[in-house]
């Protein structure tokens, strides 16, 4: 006596239910928007994405200073390239930089009197992006 093996397909709500949610997870996966930080001469190349739960800015009356944490999928030699062209484009002036390999890439730039650093970090999955700047502000 021969065994047949039923062949069960899926159901049209299971196919529906499904089609849903691949949907829903494609939507999700939105990127978040730029930082609002007041530092505008701090342009950013094109591909990372602003990570407010590890960025922190700081206003006082006479002050502003931030940390401010991007990432992407983007090689970091040509990423401190686009950088230090892009800042050099609003003024900046590259004072130091520094590679190594367990670090990563640190960039240092003055403008005006006020110093920004910036390091490039090669993650495993993503290149992180960290800004550190400070800005003494005009009394009025």
């Amino acid at each position: 006596m021969a065994l047949k093996r039923a062949i069960h397909y899926p159901t049209a709500p299971t196919v529906a239910a499904l089609l849903a949610l691949a949907l829903v997870a494609g939507c999700a996966t939105t990127s978040s928007p730029p930082a609002r930080s007041g530092f505008d001469d701090i342009p950013l190349p094109n591909g990372l994405t602003f990570q407010p739960s590890k960025s922190t800015i700081i206003e006082s009356p006479t002050v502003k200073a931030a940390r401010l944490v991007y990432r992407g999928r983007v090689e970091v030699e040509s990423l401190a390239t686009a950088m230090r062209t892009t800042l050099e484009s609003n003024g900046w002036r590259q004072v130091s930089s520094t590679a190594t390999s367990d670090h990563g890439i640190t960039q240092v730039y003055e403008k005006s009197g006020n110093p920004l650093e910036v390091r490039l970090i090669d993650g495993w999955w993503y290149t992180y992006v960290e800004i550190t700047a400070s800005r003494t502000l005009q009394q009025q």
